[in-house]
């Protein structure tokens, strides 16, 4: 299911190409480009599969974005690529991240997002292309700031359209435009 690689490189390799073909290259998320340009998207491989580790490498990843400036690190995505290939038990993964951020009262500060080789919307057909825009080469924790989130939708004054935007521009590429891409699964 997802991209083969043996190296933690070529793990990060193929999210840079995924961040920036598909994210940014299809305009996915237009608050992307801004931070990557800068520098401030920082790319962690956890090489643990069991549930344990992964929630240590993530809370360990917590402390580390919300030590750094924002103008340093504004954004981490925790890439796991062994142990995970099954979407259930990565929903499982993501649920108890969020409850670790939780527990580490850091609702309202740092919010978790995922994306997955195999994402599918709830209700969704498997085969729906609009899941790729949370589709990336491996199941990965995206850490945000929430700070930072409300000053992008505040630059962006029809935020709540984008995700309707993906879905047509992600239906209109189709699978065969998105295999090109060359960034995972579609």
């Amino acid at each position: 299911m997802t991209v083969p690689a043996t190296t933690p490189e070529q793990v990060t390799g193929a999210m840079h190409r995924w961040l920036e073909r598909a994210v940014i290259g299809l305009n996915l998320c237009p608050f992307a480009k801004a931070v990557h340009v800068k520098g401030q998207v920082h790319v962690a491989v956890c090489s643990a599969s069991a549930f344990g580790d992964v929630l240590e490498a993530l809370d360990a990843e917590l402390t580390e974005l919300l030590a750094q400036d924002a103008e340093q690190r504004d954004t981490t995505l925790l890439v796991v690529p062994q142990g995970f290939d099954e979407f259930l038990l990565f929903l499982d993964l993501v649920r108890a991240g969020e409850r670790l951020v939780s527990r580490r009262g850091l609702d309202g500060v740092v919010q978790l997002a995922s994306f997955h080789p195999a994402y599918v919307f709830g209700g969704a057909d498997p085969a729906d292309p609009a899941n790729a825009s949370n589709r990336a080469p491996y199941p990965t924790l995206h850490l945000l700031r929430e700070a930072s989130i409300d000053r992008a939708v505040a630059a962006f004054p029809e935020a709540e359209a984008i995700f309707g935007a993906n879905v047509a521009k992600l239906r209109d590429l189709g699978a065969d435009g998105w295999a090109a891409l060359g960034v995972g699964p579609a």
